[in-house]
C-alpha cells in the first residue's frame, strides 16, 4: 500500500518499515528506535510494533514470562498493555517493576530500553534505583543481549525493598484518592438530566435528542476515568436515565430497534448502579417500546418485573397502567381492568417525589389517559370518554402540559365519539391534535390516529364530517416527525 494512501503510523506503515529494516539486517532494537522516532511512539509501544505483536499477543507473552521466572505474577490483558504503553499520559496506568521486567523478558530487551526521559521522571526514585543495571564487562560484550533482565538487575538490600513497597502503596493511595468528578459536578449532571426529561414534554423531540445524546457522551467519558465507587454508581444512575430518555425518544420517532438497544444499555447502567427507581423506570421504558413494537407479552412482563422493585414516586402507577395497556391489546379484559384497579391503589399509596420527573413521572392526567385507551380497546367507549374528560381537566391544572399526552387524550375522546356514530364530535375532539406542528407529531400519536382512521372505514360512517375526518388524519400522518426522520439524510440521528 502506498504510504500516501494510509495514515502515518498505520499498520501498513509499521509492517512495511519492519520488513524493510529486517531485510536490511537491522536488529529489533534498531526497529524499535526507528518506530519511536518516525511515528512518535512511546518506548513500550514501539517495542511491541517492532516485534509485530498485537496488544493481546503481548499480554499473553508478558503473563507467561512473569510466571516462568517465578517472580511476582502479572495478569496482563490487552487493555492493560495499552494503558501501560501510554503511561505517563492520560488514561494510562503506571507499569510496576514486575510488569517492566516481564515486558523486557517478552521483548528480549533491557528494562532501560522500555523507558524514556518522561518515564524516568515519572517513576518513584526508589524504583528508578532498582532499574540501574551494571555496565557490560569484557566477559559479556555490549552487543550480546542478556538472557533475562531480572538476572542482570542489581537487587537492593531488604530495607530498600521494604521502603519500595511502602512507596508503591503510597502511590496507589494517591491514585485511589483522586477522582475526575466531584459531588457538585454530579449534582449538575443530574440537574441537566431532569431538565431534559421535563423539556421533552413540551419541546421538539429531535432537538432534545441531540442535547440528551451530548450529555450522555459526557457521562460516558467520565465513567471511563477514575472516581470513588459511590461517584461511579451515581454516574451510572445518570447514564441510565439518559439512555432511558434516548430509548423513549427513539420509540417516539418510530425507531423501535434503536430504542430497544438504548433500553438494554440503560438496564445495564441500572444494574451496575443497583438503583431500584432507575431499574423500574428503565423497565417501564422497555415496556413502552415493546408495546409499540407489538411484543405485547414482553410489554406485560417488563411492566410486572418493574413493579417487583421497591420504589418511591409514581413509577409503580405507570407500570400498572402499562400492564393494563398490554392486556387490553390482547383482549384480556379481566387482567386489564385488574391492572387499572391496581394503578388506582398504588397511586393512593405513593410516597416521595420522582427523582427525575418529566417524562419519568406519572401524574393523574397521564394515568387517566392510559385508562381511556384501555377502556376503548375493551369496548367501553362511555367509560373511555369519562376518563378522557377527567384527564383533560387534570392536565389543565398541571404546570407543564405534555403535548403528546394531551394529543392522545383528544384521540381517545374522538374514538369514543366515533364509537357512538358521532363523526362531527370526533372531528371537534381532534381539532387541537390536527394543528400540532409536524415536529410534535410523534409515533404514538400518528399510530393511534391511523387506527382511528381505520375505524371510520370499518364502521361505515358516512357524511361530510366523516370524509373530512379521514382526509385530515391522512394528511396529518404523512407530515409527521417519524416520517421526516425516515426521509432525512441522517444528520439528526447521527
Amino acid at each position: 500500500m502506498n504510504a500516501a494512501s494510509s495514515k502515518p503510523g498505520s499498520k501498513a506503515d509499521r509492517d512495511a518499515l519492519r520488513q524493510d529494516m529486517t531485510a536490511a539486517g537491522c536488529s529489533t532494537a534498531d526497529i524499535a528506535v526507528e518506530m519511536r522516532i518516525r511515528f512518535r511512539m512511546r518506548p513500550r509501544e514501539a517495542w511491541r510494533h517492532a516485534r509485530g505483536w498485537t496488544l493481546q499477543e503481548t499480554a499473553d507473552r508478558v503473563t507467561e514470562c512473569s510466571e516462568r521466572h517465578s517472580r511476582e505474577s502479572v495478569a496482563a490483558d490487552a487493555s492493560l498493555v495499552g494503558k501501560w504503553e501510554k503511561w505517563p499520559g492520560p488514561s494510562s496506568r503506571r507499569p510496576s517493576l514486575s510488569v517492566l521486567f516481564a515486558m523486557a523478558d517478552a521483548f528480549a530487551c533491557r528494562v532501560e530500553e522500555l523507558l524514556d526521559l518522561e518515564d524516568r521522571r515519572a517513576l518513584p526514585e526508589a524504583e528508578l534505583r532498582l532499574l540501574v543495571q551494571p555496565a557490560p564487562t569484557a566477559e559479556a560484550p555490549a552487543h550480546q543481549p542478556s538472557a533475562s533482565p531480572i538476572v542482570t538487575a542489581s537487587f537492593p538490600p531488604k530495607t530498600e525493598l521494604v521502603r519500595l513497597a511502602a512507596g508503591e502503596s503510597a502511590t496507589w493511595a494517591q491514585w485511589a484518592e483522586a477522582s475526575n468528578v466531584g459531588d457538585i459536578a454530579l449534582e449538575q449532571l443530574m440537574a441537566e438530566t431532569r431538565a431534559l426529561a421535563s423539556d421533552y414534554l413540551t419541546s421538539d423531540p429531535l432537538v432534545l435528542f441531540l442535547r440528551t445524546r451530548a450529555l450522555r457522551d459526557r457521562v460516558f467519558a467520565l465513567l471511563e476515568g477514575h472516581q470513588y465507587p459511590r461517584q461511579s454508581a451515581d454516574l451510572y444512575v445518570v447514564a441510565g436515565y439518559l439512555c432511558g430518555l434516548l430509548a423513549w425518544m427513539s420509540s417516539d420517532l418510530g425507531q423501535l430497534r434503536e430504542a430497544d438497544t438504548q433500553g438494554r444499555t440503560a438496564w445495564l447502567c441500572a444494574e451496575l448502579s443497583g438503583h431500584n427507581n432507575l431499574r423500574a423506570w428503565v423497565l417501564s421504558t422497555r415496556s413502552k417500546v415493546a408495546f409499540w413494537d407489538r411484543r405485547l407479552r414482553d410489554a406485560i412482563n417488563f411492566a410486572r418485573q418493574g413493579a417487583s422493585y421497591r420504589t418511591t414516586g409514581t413509577v409503580a402507577v405507570l407500570l400498572a397502567c402499562q400492564e393494563a395497556d398490554g392486556w387490553s391489546a390482547l383482549g384480556a379484559e379481566d387482567e386489564a381492568l385488574s391492572a387499572l384497579a391496581r394503578a388506582d391503589e398504588v397511586c393512593t399509596e405513593t410516597s416521595g417525589e420522582d427523582g427525575v420527573g418529566g417524562i419519568f413521572s406519572c401524574p393523574p392526567a397521564r394515568q387517566e389517559n392510559y385508562a381511556a385507551a384501555v377502556q376503548l380497546r375493551l369496548g367501553h367507549p362511555a367509560d373511555a370518554l369519562q376518563s378522557a374528560e377527567r384527564a383533560l381537566t387534570l392536565l389543565a391544572r398541571q404546570p407543564v402540559r405534555a403535548y403528546g399526552t394531551e394529543a392522545q387524550i383528544h384521540i381517545s375522546q374522538a374514538a369514543a365519539h366515533l364509537a357512538g356514530g358521532e363523526a362531527e364530535g370526533a372531528l371537534e375532539a381532534l381539532a387541537p391534535v390536527l394543528v400540532l406542528p409536524p415536529d410534535h407529531r410523534l409515533e404514538p400519536v400518528t399510530r393511534r390516529l391511523g387506527e382511528l382512521g381505520a375505524r371510520i372505514g370499518s364502521a361505515r360512517i358516512s357524511g361530510v364530517a366523516a370524509v373530512g375526518l379521514r382526509q385530515a388524519i391522512e394528511e396529518f400522518c404523512v407530515n409527521s416527525a417519524p416520517r421526516h426522520l425516515a426521509l432525512s439524510p441522517g444528520e439528526a440521528s447521527a
